[in-house]
């Protein structure tokens, strides 16, 4: 290949933006010299390296902005330690169709049982498939609301927010948000309601929700919506955290009952308290 094809092979890579393939030219136009790769096959090497350097570099990015606390991966998740776990049901899930669909997967278990590991593994891979991912605790989220009703632009936040094809929202019940912050929280799910898809995390059950919320009718309102177009993952076992120090801990933590059983608990519902039956599987 002469020279001046070459230069100009090479300000065309510069007007292009592709760095990465102007890197790897001298090597290919190299190994087409001696006869390793055809001209065809030295296309498509530099378009490779330039567009998984590109690919990398978006996923990154996309990554930060979806604001995971962690990279975490499913092949990094231990199932064999929560035998309880559907493994290939959660598996399916990391295809994406109910990103498609616009579902809400709820994972439901006590501390430690892996939830948010699987909630960032699934927004990791929806980041890969292209999708727009955005995580924040209930109480983070709850939070930014209210910075922005304060200033004004609460439609704006909740607008942003719904924007997203994956909304996480991690460790509901965890901390309660109060009425207002269960009025606020409920605008932005009336906002992603069959628009954008959900992942939810939660250490309590939904006929919990009420106290959570501080409102058994908007606890109702939000469980309408979230529970319509719903995944309910339930994880029963113990801490992986404290697996190493399972001998410190009282017996009634060591052993913890199991999140279903084959009838629900009556319980007993204050006035306009949603029915115990109208909801999903809860935790124990």
């Amino acid at each position: 290949m002469s020279g001046d094809t070459t230069e100009r092979i090479r300000r065309h890579l510069v007007g292009l933006k592709m760095p990465r393939a102007l890197e790897a030219l001298q090597m290919t136009l190299s190994r087409i010299e001696q006869g390793e790769v055809s001209a065809l096959e030295a296309i498509e090497s530099l378009l490779g390296e330039e567009y998984t350097t590109r690919e990398s570099r978006r996923i990154k990015m996309a990554l930060q902005t979806a604001r995971l606390p962690t990279v975490k991966t499913l092949s990094g998740y231990d199932f064999s330690f929560q035998p309880s776990l559907d493994r290939n049901r959660v598996l399916a899930l990391a295809e994406l169709d109910f990103v498609a669909r616009h579902q809400c997967v709820h994972l439901l278990g006590p501390p430690g049982t892996g939830k948010s590991h699987l909630a960032i593994a699934l927004g990791v891979e929806a980041v890969r498939a292209g999708k727009s991912v955005y995580m924040a605790t209930l109480t983070e989220m709850v939070d930014s609301m209210r910075r922005a009703e304060r200033e004004g632009r609460l439609t704006e936040r909740v607008r942003y927010l719904a924007r997203h094809s994956v909304l996480i929202v991690d460790e509901i019940g965890y901390l309660p948000v109060g009425s207002g912050g269960g009025n606020l929280f409920f605008q932005l799910v009336n906002a992603c309601y069959e628009r954008c898809a959900m992942i939810m995390t939660s250490n309590r059950g939904f006929g919990e929700w009420a106290d959570i919320f501080g409102d058994s009718v908007v606890a109702a309102a939000l469980l309408d919506r979230l529970l319509h177009h719903a995944v309910v993952i339930p994880i029963e076992g113990n801490s992986y955290r404290l697996r190493e120090h399972a001998n410190l801990l009282p017996e009634h933590l060591r052993n913890r009952a199991p999140l279903q059983s084959g009838h629900a608990p009556e319980v007993k519902r204050g006035p306009g308290r949603p029915r115990k039956e109208a909801a999903a599987p809860t935790p124990g």
